[in-house]
């Protein structure tokens, strides 16, 4: 009985789609959303951010209808040349080589100024070449016990044995007796092989001495197998491992007296070069005898906890309700932060977003959270000259309670000029912001990584939170976001029902405190 042919088994190029933000005309505010599937029809939004939302939403959506990433898929980035991720190799400069591999996944690839978003179903080692990609999904690894075809060998037959032992004809007894079996020997115990690994398409010999340098070996292919099955990219773990790598390669060669393998060595020591400096690029920090690519105004992680110590603090212990009411109390909190007293001029106060600061510091002083010597019209109208004194009873410290923070006397005059800095900033006065605004891009400033991102690893901020910083009801904060990117604090801002997503602007990154 014939067998009919099968369908062969060629693989299929990986999908690719985009998703993209555009101007509708020059001079005007709404944009077009488009997307390459060609049952998609394009919007016109009115905003930006709006638009911004709405793309992402498209592309979520396609994500949960469409297919998981197909196995047996061929890379569509390699289809592409790879020439998203590989430098062309220039008149002096030789081509570097590229190989793809690992598990097909389904990666979302965006640029910087978030104007596209697309799509590719590619092997793992490109979606961790690309420096924005992030994994969606992965394809399931195949299954290679089963026969390409779908059909099963039919089983074999065990062999039937004979009731009586075999016999032989020119036997001289014609006796059918069973001659007596031997006793089956014992199992030999399986001998343990050697460790064996792969490492940058080179096999580890089983024989290979020292033994350290042999497990070494296979530990680290593992580890960098594992490393392109990530989601996200970690430049410092890179590096560690490519200067391992240096280090084994080194040893082998000495061990081989192989020639590729100390050239092996000595690529992985600036791929390892290159994995720190980029790393160190993205988290705003400078190579040794370098400046720093981001000169932030408080430098220090300590000085970025203390910042968000006080403001954690006046979350939970403002008086009196409302905005203005807060932004006034982290200011003075700053200015009597370190002992419980300080000094106040008229000028401090007029500098604030506060329509009615007489009638605000009024409110303080009568709810007993502020002392002053004078009354407010004296404050209000002191000099730098001649000063009020100000002091907040429950920040001043004795014997039995040292207060709420821990910083010293010379940290605290940095917090609030930080905070001074980022209240009064040139673009938020001039585009006439509230105390609200001003609260959120305090808020916004300490809850960013290096690069800007907001929220841990870029995730967001909680729009609950937020609000209730700043003091406002959940459905104001959209408004907010407007003016702060209006004012160039944000870009790539996104608000969906529970998180704030984007980034701050490259010029206010100096005012950032980036969560570590």
């Amino acid at each position: 009985m014939g067998v009919e042919a099968h369908a062969t088994n060629e693989r299929v190029t990986g999908r690719t789609w985009t998703v993209r933000l555009d101007p509708v005309g020059r001079g005007r505010t709404d944009v077009r959303v488009s997307c390459s599937r060609p049952a998609c029809a394009a919007q016109v939004l009115p905003s930006a951010a709006v638009g911004r939302t709405a793309a992402v939403e498209h592309l979520k959506a396609h994500l949960r209808a469409g297919p998981a990433p197909r196995p047996s898929a061929y890379c569509a980035c390699r289809a592409a040349e790879c020439h998203t991720h590989i430098r062309p190799a220039g008149p002096r400069e030789r081509p570097v080589p590229w190989r793809c591999g690992g598990a097909i996944v389904l990666a979302v690839v965006t640029d910087r100024e978030g104007r596209w978003w697309q799509v590719m179903e590619c092997c793992s080692r490109c979606a961790a070449g690309h420096p924005t990609a992030k994994v969606v999904a992965t394809a399931p690894a195949p299954d290679r016990t089963a026969p390409a075809d779908g059909f099963r060998a039919p089983a074999t037959p065990a062999p039937t044995m004979s009731a009586v032992g075999p016999h032989f004809s020119h036997s001289a007894s014609g006796s059918t007796a069973p001659p007596e079996v031997p006793a089956p020997r014992a199992a030999r115990p399986a001998r343990k092989r050697a460790r064996r690994g792969r490492i940058a398409q080179r096999f580890v010999p089983h024989d290979l001495r020292p033994v350290t340098l042999r497990d070494e070996l296979a530990e680290l292919g593992e580890l960098f197998r594992a490393y392109q099955q990530r989601a996200e990219p970690d430049l410092a773990m890179l590096a560690e491992l490519h200067t391992r790598k240096a280090k084994a390669f080194s040893a082998w060669a000495e061990v081989t007296a192989d020639t590729g393998l100390r050239l092996d060595a000595q690529r992985a020591e600036q791929a390892a070069a290159t994995a720190r400096l980029q790393h160190l690029h993205r988290i705003g920090e400078a190579p040794e005898g370098e400046e720093p690519a981001v000169a932030r105004l408080l430098t220090a992680p300590a000085q970025w906890g203390h910042a968000r110590a006080v403001l954690a603090h006046v979350a939970g212990h403002s008086p009196l309700p409302g905005p203005e009411a807060r932004l006034l109390v982290v200011m003075l909190t700053l200015r009597t932060a370190q002992a419980g007293v300080g000094n106040l001029v008229g000028q401090d106060l007029k500098g604030l977003p506060l329509p009615d600061a007489e009638r605000l510091v009024g409110q303080l002083v009568e709810c007993g959270w502020l002392d002053m010597a004078g009354t407010v019209d004296e404050l209000i109208a002191s000099r730098p000259e001649n000063p009020t004194r100000i002091s907040v009873p429950s920040l001043t410290p004795d014997e039995s309670d040292p207060g709420p923070f821990t910083f010293g006397r010379k940290m605290r005059p940095k917090l609030s000029g930080w905070a001074q800095r980022v209240v009064g900033e040139k673009k938020l006065r001039k585009a006439k912001t509230g105390a609200d605004a001003r609260l959120l891009a305090l808020a916004l400033a300490t809850g960013v990584t290096a690069d800007g991102r907001l929220g841990p690893e870029g995730e967001g901020l909680g729009l609950e939170a937020l609000s209730s910083w700043c003091a406002i009801d959940p459905g104001d904060l959209w408004e907010l976001v407007d003016r702060l990117t209006a004012a160039d604090w944000l870009t790539d801002a996104a608000v969906t029902d529970t998180v704030l997503t984007g980034r701050l602007s490259e010029r206010v990154l100096t005012l950032s405190c980036p969560l570590v």
